[in-house]
């Protein structure tokens, strides 16, 4: 018991070491969002349904927080949105998601610069068909109640004060049996946009397993990129996710003449290539 105990402490001071980083702007291997006060750390989560994980909230604010812990059902849109889904229009893959997630605390009230691990871990059945399953979880602040230290009068006799509810979200994946996701990418092209040029493409994805990375445009010749986009995600409901990315003059300008487009996992994840295509750009 001592050395698990041990083994959860080492853990969890090496995620708290990967926020202060991320805080420092030190790219690290566990990246870390932020909405508001609140610091999550890591943005993704995947399971394979036979061991747990944590994740870490660290409250940056100069004040005490609370925040609910809960669980959403969000499907990706071609171009890239993640719409709610109601509970009751919930597909059996969804339901089955909710279903087996579990997670403690629910609720957490962190003290400045104090953090905390929120344990997950998925129960799924013998009979559980192989795929892959996702839900959100959500961390939304709890408005502290304020006392009325002052009257205010307005001239229709009514005073409304609107606090912002700041929150984060993250994917929690997991995936049952052998998965596997193929991925190509087609048309791209360089179009000019309302606010300027745009790089533009789309990636069609077949498979059981979503697939999370990014994108490397690279010219000819060369090894280094000379344009990239970081934390591309094709979820599992779509057979083809449309991109735009804004550019700069500069961007766009060089990307002329043969170029290779590499769609590769992200580098703490071992960096392998999912898609490739090459092609000239006028």
């Amino acid at each position: 018991m001592k050395n698990q105990l041990s083994s959860r402490f080492v853990r969890s001071i090496g995620q708290l070491l990967a926020i202060t980083a991320a805080l420092a702007g030190v790219l690290v291997a566990v990246p870390a969002s932020a909405q508001g006060d609140l610091l999550v750390a890591p943005t993704r989560i995947i399971l394979d349904g036979r061991r747990g994980t944590e994740v870490i909230l660290s409250n940056i604010g100069s004040e005490e927080a609370t925040y609910r812990i809960g669980l959403e059902l969000r499907r990706m849109t071609p171009e890239g949105q993640l719409v709610d889904v109601p509970t009751e229009e919930a597909n059996e893959i969804e339901k089955a998601a909710l279903a087996m997630i579990r997670y403690a605390p629910r609720r957490i009230t962190l003290p400045p610069g104090q953090p905390q691990a929120v344990r997950i871990s998925a129960r799924a059945g013998a009979d559980l068909p192989d795929g892959e399953y996702r839900v959100h979880m959500s961390f939304r602040a709890i408005p502290q109640p304020r006392p009325v230290t002052e009257s205010t009068e307005q001239a229709q006799g009514i005073s409304i004060k609107l606090t912002p509810i700041y929150g984060v979200t993250i994917p929690v994946i997991v995936r049952n049996g052998r998965l596997e996701a193929t991925v190509a990418i087609n048309d791209p092209k360089i179009v000019q946009g309302e606010q300027g040029p745009e790089l533009h493409l789309a990636m069609s994805r077949s498979g059981q397993s979503s697939t999370y990375g990014e994108l490397r445009v690279i010219r000819a010749g060369s090894s280094e990129p000379i344009y990239m986009a970081r934390g591309i995600a094709i979820y599992s409901e779509l057979a083809e996710r449309r991109v735009a990315f804004r550019l700069t003059p500069e961007e766009a300008a060089a990307m002329k003449g043969q170029l290779r487009f590499e769609y590769r996992e992200m580098p703490e994840a071992g960096g392998r290539l999912i898609a490739a295509v090459e092609t000239v750009l006028n």
